[in-house]
C-alpha cells in the first residue's frame, strides 16, 4: 500500500509532490507507505527511530517531543528516552527511489548532516573560553567559525548552540579581545553568531556594553557592519541604561550617520539613533551638527516604506526638542514631502505627529503650505479610515488650524500631489 500523489514540473528536469486532485493533469506516483512520516504523511527527509521501534522523520517528531509528549504517536506508549537515532537503511532506500523510475523523477532528497549534541556544543564553548583566557585569538577564530557552521546546517542546531551556554562565552570573547587590533575577523565573525542568541542575558548584555566592547562596536558600525549594527539595536532596546552608555562613546554619533547614509540605507541604524534621541537629548545638537535631519528627509523621498516609517520615528525624536523642531521647519521639502507620504506610509503615527509639532510651534506658514499642497482632504480621508485615539487627536486639531487659516485667508486647494516639486532635494521624487 501508498499514497497516491501527482508529480508536478518545477523547472528544468526537478519535479515536486503534490496531494492526487481530480482535475489534475499531472503524472501520478505512489510513494511507498514506508517512506512517509506517520505524522505529516509526507515523504521522509532525515528519517529516524524512536525507542518504540517506529520511524518518523526528524523534524515532525522532535516538534512532537518539544510540545511535551513524551510518547510514541503510532503506538501511545510511553518512551524509555526521546533520543533519535538516523535510519540510514530507509534513508537510503528513499533516496534510491527518488531517482529512479518508480520515483517519477522526483528530487533525490539530500543526505542530511547529524545535528549536533550538547556535548558537542559545551566542548567547543569550554575550548573558546580556554583560549580567550590565554588571548589565543587563533584558536577562538577557528571555534567562533565551528559555531557559525554548526548554525548555518540548521535551525535546530542553532537551537541547540544558544540552549547550551554559547552567548554568554561568546560575550565574553568579543569583550576580551575588543581591544585588539589584530582581531578584527574574529570579533566581526562573533558578532555575526551572536545575531542568532538573542535575547542576550544579564552577564553576556553586561560584557558587550563594557566601554571597550561598544567602543569596538562603533567602529565596526562605522565600517558598514550590518550585524553590529543590528546588535547594538538589540542592545538598546534591552535596556535604557545601554543607551546612555552608548552616548559616552566618542564618534558614535558619526558612526550610526555612516551607516544610514549609505545606498543600503541602515534600518537597525535609524532605529538606534531614535532610541539614542529620547533617552538622552543632548545627544540631539550633535546629531544636527551632522546634518541628520537633512539626510533623513531625503530618504522619505524615494526610500521604501519599511525605511520611511523609521524615518519618521528618528524626525519626531527630533521633534521633541526646540532646536530639532527649529531645524525640520528650515527644510523646505518637509512639509510637501510629508503631505505627500499621508497616504502612503502604513503606519502614520509618527508622520501626524512630526506634523502636528512643526504646524503647532511654527508662525502659521507650515500649516498654510499643507493645506495649499492637498493635506485636508487626506487627513480627513485618514479620520474615515480610522486610526489610532493619540494620533486622531492630533489630525483633528491639525484640520481646526487649517480649517482656521482657510477662513483668515482664504484658499487655493491643491490636492493633486502628483504636481508636488521636488526641487530642494538631491534625488528626483
Amino acid at each position: 500500500m501508498g499514497l497516491s500523489l501527482r508529480v508536478r514540473r518545477r523547472g528544468g528536469n526537478k519535479k515536486e509532490i503534490i496531494p492526487v486532485t481530480s482535475c489534475s493533469e499531472e503524472d501520478e506516483v505512489t510513494i511507498p507507505s514506508q517512506f512517509l512520516c506517520p505524522i505529516s504523511y509526507e515523504l521522509m527527509k532525515d528519517p529516524v527511530i524512536i525507542a518504540s521501534g517506529i520511524t518518523y522523520d526528524r523534524e515532525n517528531i522532535e516538534k512532537w517531543f518539544e510540545s511535551g509528549y513524551q510518547t510514541c504517536p503510532v503506538t501511545n506508549t510511553v518512551l524509555s528516552s526521546l533520543e533519535q537515532i538516523p535510519n540510514h537503511t530507509i534513508r537510503r532506500m528513499i533516496q534510491g527511489w527518488c531517482g529512479s523510475s518508480l520515483g517519477g523523477g522526483i528530487e533525490r532528497i539530500p543526505t542530511p548532516r547529524v545535528p549536533v549534541t550538547s556535548h558537542q556544543v559545551s566542548e567547543i564553548c569550554g575550548k573558546l573560553l580556554a583560549a580567550t583566557r590565554r588571548g589565543d585569538h587563533v584558536v577562538c577564530s577557528e571555534m567562533v567559525g565551528k559555531l557559525k557552521r554548526l548554525g548555518k546546517e540548521s535551525e535546530r542546531n542553532r537551537k541547540c548552540v544558544k540552549e547550551h551556554g554559547a552567548g554568554l562565552v561568546l560575550c565574553v570573547c568579543f569583550d576580551a579581545f575588543s581591544g585588539n587590533a589584530n582581531a578584527t575577523l574574529l570579533l566581526e565573525e562573533t558578532v555575526s553568531v551572536l545575531t542568532w542568541m538573542l535575547p542576550i542575558g544579564s552577564e553576556g548584555q553586561f560584557k558587550l556594553t563594557s566601554t571597550s566592547s561598544f567602543t569596538r562596536l562603533v567602529e565596526l558600525l562605522r565600517n558598514g557592519d550590518q550585524n553590529a549594527a543590528f546588535l547594538v539595536k538589540e542592545l538598546l532596546e534591552l535596556n535604557v541604561a545601554h543607551v546612555h552608555a552608548l552616548t559616552k562613546i566618542n564618534g558614535v554619533e558619526e558612526a550610526f550617520l555612516n551607516s544610514i547614509n549609505r545606498d543600503t540605507i541602515c534600518i537597525n541604524s535609524l532605529v538606534s539613533i531614535h532610541h539614542m534621541i529620547l533617552a538622552n537629548q543632548e545627544t540631539v545638537s550633535r546629531f544636527l551638527a551632522l546634518d541628520l535631519v537633512n539626510i533623513t528627509v531625503e530618504m522619505l523621498v524615494d526610500s521604501e516604506n519599511s525605511v520611511c516609517e523609521k524615518a519618521l520615528l528618528v524626525l519626531n525624536a527630533i521633534c521633541e526638542t526646540n532646536e530639532g523642531r527649529e531645524k525640520v521647519r528650515r527644510n523646505e521639502l518637509v512639509i510637501p514631502v510629508l503631505v505627500k507620504k499621508i497616504l502612503k506610509i502604513t503606519e502614520k503615527k509618527s508622520l501626524v505627529s512630526v506634523m502636528w509639532k512643526i504646524c503647532k510651534s511654527g508662525d502659521g506658514s507650515e500649516v498654510e503650505q499643507a493645506l495649499r499642497l492637498g493635506a485636508f482632504k487626506k487627513l480627513v480621508v485618514m479620520l474615515q479610515v480610522g486610526c489610532g485615539e493619540g494620533t486622531k487627536e492630533k489630525v483633528t486639531e491639525l484640520l481646526k488650524m487649517m480649517n482656521k487659516v482657510m477662513k483668515m485667508n482664504g484658499f487655493v486647494d491643491r490636492s493633486d500631489s502628483s504636481s508636488i516639486e521636488f526641487k530642494h532635494v538631491k534625488k528626483p521624487f
